[in-house]
């Protein structure tokens, strides 16, 4: 192992304290556990043994067409976009038995960006990175999922629009992407999301007296039924109201996704694909 690079991708973000007689500059990691150093190399010492079983990991995962260390080096001014603004972060107790990390996960346009780091017990702020890298590989990615996910900036975003009952609110992966994909194709002039929630209350009527109700089955095997009714009278103009259910494969039972209200025509002939069902064919469930 290159203990250079190791070395490399390790990084302190901790505090500098002067001591009290100004002569020496600590680095305080951790104060509440004790983690203060006085140089650099008693610093990095002190995490090593983490960041060689850490490289160890990568390079073992690593593929030959990822990013190399000089594209690597290129790409690191996202370290801190990724530490500051992370899409995921996740607290893992089990890589190590006497440290806890957390694993910081940022999707770019072209690539992810990894960061594990250590937070200081103090502010929940990171201030000591033991490796990061760029990577094209999602399965590379999908292994630094691990321990509990205490932050989805997925999540949070989808909050805004969430209606009590429905598998949006729950955090339902499915719900997340097709709501997301939805936010995508909106026109900007629609409806804005932080808005959703004032026409909730169009949800029930929807699902219960539709004008439409369309079935597709979707790539990965999904089967999606979409009730759509226009909301004539409405102070908005034009206002159509979509709820989005997912039909079991035995049964016909739906659970409820997702739903929102919208003035964009193209963007509700979306969901007018697949079959046109009556609406006595549909079992309904109001929550997921």
């Amino acid at each position: 192992m290159d203990e250079d690079r190791s070395m490399a991708k390790s990084k302190s973000r901790g505090k500098k304290r002067t001591t009290q007689n100004r002569d020496q500059e600590l680095i305080v990691i951790d104060e509440q556990a004790g983690l203060i150093f006085e140089s650099e190399k008693e610093l990095s010492a002190y995490f090593q043994s983490y960041i060689d079983t850490l490289e160890v990991e990568y390079q073992e995962q690593r593929s030959e067409d990822d990013y190399s260390d000089e594209e690597q080096l290129v790409l690191e001014e996202f370290l801190e976009p990724t530490l500051d603004e992370p899409d995921e972060v996740w607290r893992d107790d089990s890589t190590f038995r006497d440290l806890v990390t957390h694993l910081f996960i940022r999707e770019f346009a072209e690539f992810s960006y990894v960061v594990v780091a250590y937070l200081s017990s103090d502010d929940d702020e990171p201030t000591f990175v033991l490796t990061h890298f760029p990577t094209k590989s999602p399965d590379l990615v999908e292994s630094y999922r691990r321990g509990e996910l205490i932050y989805d900036q997925k999540y949070e975003r989808v909050q805004t629009a969430a209606v009590d009952g429905d598998a949006l609110s729950e955090g339902d992966p499915l719900a997340m992407g097709l709501y997301i994909s939805m936010l995508k194709v909106r026109s900007e002039k629609d409806i804005h999301e932080n808005d959703f929630q004032k026409f909730a209350d169009q949800r029930e009527e929807t699902i219960e007296s539709p004008d439409e109700i369309w079935r597709k089955t979707d790539m990965d095997g999904n089967i999606l039924v979409s009730f759509i009714r226009e909301v004539p009278d409405h102070l908005v103009k034009e206002l159509t109201y979509v709820a989005v259910a997912q039909e079991e494969s035995e049964g016909g039972v739906h659970s409820l996704l997702f739903s929102f209200p919208s003035t964009d025509r193209t963007l509700v002939d979306r969901y007018r694909q697949g079959e046109n069902l009556q609406a006595e064919e549909v079992v309904q469930e109001n929550s997921h």
